[in-house]
């Protein structure tokens, strides 16, 4: 499928390289009149989009195009939110660096991103796609993550963009503004060069990495990786599940995670209403200390570290609620817990023995064994923790993770023959 968006539709890649990229080269701005529309126009193909009008122009201009190579710059820091600072879109023949900031209907932009006639290039798309979502209502789709299918070309699990673009486009992106306060105005020169080349160079990446995964038979493999990257449901918060991200939940017996259950989902609502980091409420430590001290009381609460400072009294009753209306909740209502081993030198000697069938599959595919089966991934899948590892999702379960899974029920058993690893597999029996 990923193919046919640029069928018949020649992207002027090398002209554009040239435009964006000549060294050291100052490009002053051109004023362009678009009707009332006031659009600056960049050496003729990056332009900056400041109004409403401007952007619904630019929007109508994407709807004829195969494909919308798309990255965004925010700050998140002091935030719960992210506060979106730019928008960056490349379509064929032109780059699009949109200012939010001046901009107070971002909604015109959900048709043209759920159209499925129009590919949407990301890399790293997780960040970018949220706050897509949080400012436009929709989830972009269809999608091509670069980051994700670089994994299936033989590269790291996590590929930098600039990695790709050095790989695939043989340019050396600078890093002047690699870190740099996207909030301010007016933008400088150099902000709008580097916000350019965060997207001018997707589209052939993209056209590259479909032919290779197409000769190498793994284009389909992304199908789920990329299905789950545009469901609505990755980017839903509930505020009810993030206990199970809380460092060292799973140190406490069940009615003191039910507790944090509870106190972690006011944490959420509190950082939500107040748009300020979950951790300038609590930390994730002070609420798992308080929530194995079982407190029940102000003094015992603010006998955790740092706590006095963090909830005024008025909060920490709230709080105390929280952690009595979990420690006291019925059985039917306490958080499934998926149980750890209980000896964690099985877990090692799992790993190891997962390792030796890791490193076949990956010989066998030509990718690297810490791109197939990270080894957190693989300490999880020996922990019994199945639910969020990535081995048993997507391209890695059909490569490897199924074949893993079995290995831990004992559906086979692994041998050495003349110095190589063989898979043992009992016969089925005779009908």
């Amino acid at each position: 499928m990923y193919d046919e968006y640029f069928h018949g539709h020649p992207f002027c890649y090398h002209a554009m390289v040239h435009d964006m990229t000549a060294c050291g080269a100052k490009r002053p701005w051109a004023e362009h009149n678009r009707g009332r529309c006031s659009i600056k126009r960049y050496e003729g193909c990056s332009m900056l989009v400041e109004t409403d009008a401007a952007l619904r122009d630019f929007m109508a201009r994407c709807a004829k195009s195969p494909y919308m190579a798309i990255d965004t710059e925010f700050l998140r820091e002091k935030t719960y939110y992210a506060k979106l600072c730019l928008v960056q879109i490349a379509i064929e023949g032109e780059v699009a660096i949109i200012d939010p900031l001046g901009i107070r209907d971002l909604s015109v932009m959900a048709p043209a991103l759920s159209d499925p006639n129009i590919m949407k290039i990301f890399h790293a798309s997780s960040q970018d796609i949220e706050i897509l979502y949080h400012e436009t209502g929709v989830v972009p789709t269809p999608v091509f993550d670069t980051q994700v299918a670089a994994a299936l070309l033989g590269k790291t699990q996590q590929a930098s963009y600039a990695s790709l673009v050095h790989t695939f486009c043989g340019v050396t992106l600078p890093k002047k503004d690699s870190f740099t306060d996207w909030s301010r105005r007016p933008l400088s020169d150099s902000q709008v060069e580097y916000a350019a080349d965060d997207v001018t160079y997707l589209p052939k990446i993209y056209r590259d990495m479909v032919s290779r995964l197409k000769e190498k038979g793994r284009l389909s493999w992304l199908d789920d990786a990329f299905a789950e990257i545009s469901n609505p449901e990755k980017y839903e918060i509930d505020p009810r599940t993030r206990w199970r991200k809380l460092r060292r939940v799973n140190q406490l017996t069940p009615r003191q995670i039910a507790a944090a259950r509870e106190f972690a989902a006011w944490r959420e609502e509190r950082a939500q209403k107040a748009n300020i980091p979950r951790k300038w409420v609590v930390s994730d430590e002070q609420i798992v200390e308080a929530c194995r001290r079982e407190a029940r009381t102000l003094d015992e609460l603010y006998m955790v570290r740092g706590m006095r400072e963090s909830l005024r009294p008025a909060e920490g009753r709230i709080v105390l609620k929280c952690i009595k209306c979990g420690l006291e909740c019925a059985e039917e209502d306490l958080p499934v817990v998926q149980k750890a081993h209980k000896s964690e030198a099985n877990v090692d000697i799992a790993v190891d023995l997962m390792n030796a069938i890791v490193h076949l599959r990956a010989r066998q595919n030509r990718i690297a064994p810490q791109t197939l089966a990270p080894q957190n991934e693989l300490m999880k899948l020996a922990r019994g923790h199945e639910e969020d590892c990535e081995l048993l999702t997507g391209w890695r379960y059909r490569v490897v993770g199924k074949e893993l899974s079995a290995f831990l029920n004992g559906e086979f058993s692994l041998r050495l023959d003349d110095g190589n690893l063989v898979i043992d597999r009992p016969r089925k029996s005779a009908e």
